[in-house]
């Protein structure tokens, strides 16, 4: 460890310090040995080169103090911004800018030019025999050069400071580094050096995140959700390459195992995040929800992005085959749901949800069964519980959401049909038995929705499923659902969501099996009518109130 503190302590003083010195002693010894060489003035040397010692001295007495009076005001004003900008955004801007290669330049130059301006002013000799006197012409007329190119550089390079600082380029400037350290190959490291780029990765996705938090509390929308993109980016970029990467990168020990996500963590529950190599996106994942917790109250919008870029980690992860880091995925909407629940934030849950299915539709495309039962399970889930805690839009959102999942699952010919369509048969059960002849109207209106689409495509025994599971339901509830739905006319609700769709609605060409399926309904028709060809409904007008919007 001390050895470690002496390492850094050289490499930030020593070895920048002998870098100047030795840039100014070379300068200043090229110089001299110009001047020694040619006593003669002539040419241009001649023309701007013939002075005294006294013109000699007052020239470099003002150069000198004007290149160190630039220097002064650039690390100054350098130092004012870098340090606003640190504690507006994130402390590592510091340790960015004086990173840089331009910045290091930059200053290195007014170093070097104060000092190379101080020894030539010390090299001047007057003495009262001209033969003895000693002006360093060519170091004199560098002074001036470097004076010039000074005075240049100024307003270009606070330009760049500021361009440097700008918040976007920042983020940008994090993710790069971040994604660098995560994807460097190399198995001749020692556990040393895996630990670093360990903890720069690690660094990387906490500075985006505190640049988040203070963008939210400052209202700046646009830089929280550029650095929420940036850890999405991050890990995006991150996972394609995962199985190039050396085996001790995905272990949590040395100063990766302090960290005070990990440290909470039980043991087995640990070796499980090391065995799925996940402590990536476990940790970027994490960041998310801290910003999600402080988005919920201070900035809403930020919570549909951060949903929205959870499920693009999550897409990564499927186009990988990853299944361990999907599961995280997973884990990590389940948990935004649970925070959007405890906070009774409806929006929230309703644009979670949004995501959570667009992810749960390119599982089933990939043939994932098994995962999307899972988020079948976990949707209805939550539905149960939003019922519980009377948020009623919430458990209609979740049905309409299986609804449009098991539809897909028809299309595709997925395997877990069946099971997924007992999952939404069951979303209402508890509110059943609780409550006995009630049933929540929203999830009754997409299981009726379901069927319809079961007997376009002609599959009369999973529409009779649906049927039987609805057989108990009061005669005036299910006249009110269906004129409900048919007073529905258009798709397009009449308020800006994110959805753009009314969830009730029904394409005209599925009115006819509407009626189909509450036709074997007897106490409802008073004729019972078996399947078979559909009857055409009677022309309706209605407006569609009473449509949610989806």
């Amino acid at each position: 460890m001390r050895k470690a503190r002496l390492a850094f302590s050289n490499s930030l003083w020593l070895y920048p310090l002998s870098i100047l010195a030795i840039v100014s002693v070379t300068a200043f010894v090229a110089f001299r040995l110009l001047d020694l060489s040619h006593t003669q003035p002539g040419g241009v040397t001649g023309l701007f080169g013939e002075m005294s010692p006294d013109d000699a001295s007052r020239i470099m007495g003002g150069t000198g103090e004007v290149i160190a009076a630039i220097l002064g005001i650039v690390i100054t004003v350098a130092s004012i911004i870098v340090q606003l900008a640190a504690t507006r955004y994130t402390p590592r801007i510091t340790d960015m800018f004086f990173r840089d290669r331009t910045n290091r330049a930059v200053i290195a130059f007014f170093v070097v030019s104060a000092v190379f301006s101080l020894w030539v002013n010390y090299a001047i000799r007057q003495a009262p025999d001209a033969a003895q006197s000693f002006v360093p012409r060519f170091g004199v007329m560098g002074s001036i050069v470097l004076l010039t190119l000074s005075l240049l550089v100024m307003a270009p390079y606070f330009n760049y400071v500021f361009d440097f600082l700008e918040p976007d380029k920042i983020v940008e400037r994090i993710r790069r580094g971040g994604v660098a350290q995560a994807l460097r190959k190399s198995s001749d490291e020692s556990e040393e050096e895996v630990d670093g780029r360990r903890m720069t990765a690690l660094s990387a996705l906490e500075h985006l995140a505190d640049i988040g938090l203070n963008a939210i509390e400052q209202k700046d929308k646009g830089i929280a959700s550029n650095t929420v993109d940036a850890i999405c980016d991050l890990v995006v970029a991150y996972m394609p390459h995962k199985r190039e990467l050396d085996d001790r990168w995905f272990s949590i020990r040395g100063r990766l195992l302090k960290d005070a996500d990990f440290v909470s963590m039980n043991e087995m529950a640990l070796g499980k995040l090391q065995s799925d190599r996940t402590w990536l996106e476990y940790k970027a994942l994490r960041q998310f929800l801290m910003v999600y917790r402080e988005a919920l109250t201070e900035m809403p919008d930020i919570v549909n992005r951060i949903a929205i870029d959870t499920r693009y980690i999550g897409l990564a992860a499927l186009a990988a085959e990853d299944r361990a880091a999907l599961a995280t995925v997973i884990k990590f909407f389940n948990t935004y749901m649970r925070r959007a629940l405890n906070a009774r934030d409806v929006p929230a849950a309703y644009n979670c949800l949004n995501q959570y299915r667009y992810l749960g539709e390119k599982i089933l495309s990939q043939g994932w069964g098994d995962e999307a039962l899972r988020i079948a399970g976990h949707f209805k889930y939550y539905a149960q519980t939003a019922h519980a805690m009377k948020l009623a839009f919430v458990t209609e959102t979740v049905a309409f959401d299986l609804c449009a999942l098991n539809e897909l699952a028809y299309d595709l010919g997925a395997g877990v049909r069946d099971e997924l369509l007992q999952i939404f048969l069951e979303v209402d059960k508890e509110a059943e038995v609780a409550q006995q002849e009630l049933s929540l109207r929203g999830v009754r209106k997409a299981q009726v929705k379901l069927a319809t689409y079961y007997l376009q495509k002609g599959e009369i025994d999973l529409a009779r499923r649906i049927h039987r599971d609805m057989r108990d339901e009061r005669p005036d509830r299910l006249r009110s659902i269906k004129n409900e739905m048919l007073s529905v006319t258009t798709n397009e609700f009449w308020e800006i969501n994110d959805r753009g769709v009314v969830f009730e609605y029904i394409e005209p060409e599925r009115h006819a099996h509407l009626h189909q399926f509450f036709e074997w309904f007897p106490h409802l028709e008073g004729h019972p009518r078996e399947a078979g060809g559909p009857k055409q409904p009677a022309p309706v007008a209605l407006t569609p109130g009473g449509a949610h919007e989806g």
